[in-house]
């Protein structure tokens, strides 16, 4: 009788050869650190031309322009910001009342509220074409704005539109179509039966969208609300057509026009740091909204999309 190879499992280990250690949480361990690592690289690099920017408004010019780079500002001179607002023939408070007064809000409670009513009507409405012209609405997403900037721009010169803020904030209470798919996506996630209820107790269909569904969509929202806030915001192509007036210029105008100025010498003793200056206050705003609403933001994008 033939003896039977022993499986190698059990077979035991032979004297003097090396112990296999296999050690899967220090594996582990090590992949979770790399990834780490990895991040902290990416994330400092994306957040470098951000401390640029602030550290070169503490700075004076000779530290500006010093070879080594001054990475940390000495002194620090926190009055930049303040002249860099106030001096000069710029008039950043009055930019920032354009901005927000007469582009910025008006364009983003138009966006929010068409989009709502447009994308109520897609997701919980049944009516004929409506998958049809839902795909339509989607299409032009992929119709570049270079193609319509010379018919809008013939189109509002000829409606008186123009050194106005129409042609920005008149679009903007039609609907957007990403904003439009993204709240639809959201709509189809809130169970139907709420709707149906309401209808039982006689609810009508701008009361069930007011009463019911904006109030169950507020992330979403939240992410229409600070998307077009920010565009509108940190326009400045749209400006630059329509708005020629210095005094209704918004922000994007003043900084573009303070920069120009850096490119010519003797025009401002501290040109640049002043640049950064206006661009730190400028962009603070959007960076601190973003922090306050982060989590909303967040679970408005996750849930967007959960049913076709």
């Amino acid at each position: 009788m033939t003896d039977r190879a022993v499986p190698s499992a059990f077979t035991s280990r032979a004297p003097g050869a090396p112990r296999r250690v296999r050690t899967p949480r220090a594996a582990a361990l090590i992949a979770q650190i790399a990834k780490y690592v990895v991040l902290v690289i990416l994330a400092a690099s994306y957040m470098l031309p951000l401390y640029w920017m602030v550290t070169s408004a503490l700075k004076d010019d000779p530290q500006v322009y010093r070879i080594p780079p001054v990475w940390f500002p000495n002194p620090a001179h926190w009055e930049n910001f303040l002249n860099a607002w106030t001096a000069g023939v710029l008039d950043f408070n009055l930019y920032l009342v354009n901005t927000v007064a007469r582009y910025a809000l008006p364009c983003t409670i138009g966006a929010v509220l068409s989009s709502a009513l447009v994308a109520y009507g897609f997701a919980r409405l049944r009516w004929r074409m409506r998958d049809l012209l839902f795909s339509i609405c989607l299409m032009t997403m992929m119709v570049p704005g270079w193609v319509t900037l010379v018919p809008l721009f013939i189109t509002f010169k000829k409606l008186g539109w123009v050194n106005t803020y129409l042609p920005l904030v008149v679009p903007a209470w039609f609907g957007n179509a990403y904003f439009i798919f993204m709240l639809r996506q959201f709509f189809l996630t809130i169970p139907q039966e709420l709707s149906d209820a309401a209808r039982i107790d006689g609810a009508g269909e701008l009361s069930i969208l007011f009463r019911i569904i904006l109030p169950l969509s507020k992330p979403a929202l939240a992410v229409v609300t600070l998307f077009q806030f920010m565009w509108a915001w940190n326009d400045f192509l749209g400006p630059l057509i329509y708005v020629s007036r210095r005094e209704h210029w918004p922000l994007t105008r003043g900084i573009e026009y303070l920069r120009s100025q850096t490119l010519q010498s003797g025009i401002h003793e501290l040109a640049f740091p002043y640049l950064m200056a206006v661009s730190t206050i400028v962009t603070l705003p959007i960076i601190i909204t973003f922090f306050l609403a982060q989590r909303t933001f967040i679970e408005g994008i996750s849930l967007t999309g959960l049913k076709a």
